[in-house]
């Protein structure tokens, strides 16, 4: 089964789309990247929603929705997919799949509302203190790249406010969190390549029970290039007995 739908959320409708049925099981909500959107996960919402109900959306501004004059910070989209879900009638609990600086985004979706999810897949996920710790790292060519890309959602204040959001609001989650690293990374050095992953792995402190898989095979959509990685991760925690509350 898929639905489509349009949401009025904030000041505009919000695209939204339902693949599967509604088993009694979690459903999977899957945010995308900085400027992507719900088709970002074409390669395996086919193979998600054979497990469970998955639900995938475009943010403010991006593929089908409308702008809206809110600010583009995840403390914001993440007031506007509870709205969602709730004008939607998707009700908890949820399994959250979050790529890049979707995976920001639904970090702090945990924390807010911790009662409505039992597990987070966090793919290539945005670490807090990129900035500060990995950029630099980086040759002045991919920094100056890094720095222009922000003008199709929000702009570079907005993004940097929300990685010390999520930073400020972090707090230790009693649920599954499995993360995906891409291990093949375009243009890392041996170096940078290798503390991308030991970021990756500090992103597990957030959860009593995490779990760091590297993709080798990989560059950032991990979605794409192993798909199977996170079909398998999004099973895992479907398969955890303490997801599968009754509505």
């Amino acid at each position: 089964m898929t639905k489509e739908m349009f949401v009025h959320i904030s000041g505009g409708m919000i695209y939204a789309k339902l693949v599967g049925e509604n088993n009694r099981k979690p459903t999977v909500i899957m945010d995308a990247g900085y400027g992507d959107f719900s088709k970002a996960w074409d390669s395996v919402i086919g193979d998600v929603s054979r497990l469970s109900r998955v639900l995938v959306y475009d943010r403010a501004g991006l593929g089908k929705s409308d702008k809206n004059s809110n600010p583009r910070t995840t403390r914001e989209m993440v007031t506007e997919l509870k709205k969602l879900l709730i004008e939607a009638k998707v009700k908890p609990p949820y399994i959250l799949v979050g790529h890049s600086f979707g995976g920001v985004n639904m970090r702090m979706f945990a924390t807010e509302y911790q009662n409505d999810v039992c597990g987070l897949v966090l793919v290539d996920s945005t670490p807090e203190d990129y900035r500060q710790r990995f950029l630099p790292t980086m040759s002045t060519e991919f920094q100056q790249a890094y720095n222009n890309q922000f003008i199709i959602e929000g702009n570079y204040d907005e993004f940097m406010e929300s990685l010390k959001q999520v930073k400020e609001t972090k707090r230790l989650l009693n649920i599954p969190v499995i993360v995906l690293s891409a291990g093949k990374k375009d243009l890392y050095s041996k170096e940078s390549q290798e503390l991308w992953n030991a970021m990756q792995r500090e992103i597990l402190e957030i959860s009593t029970n995490g779990e760091l898989i590297i993709a080798e095979k990989s560059a950032h959509y991990i979605q794409n290039d192993e798909p199977e990685l996170v079909v398998d991760a999004i099973k895992k925690l479907i398969d955890i007995n303490h997801c599968s509350l009754n509505y």
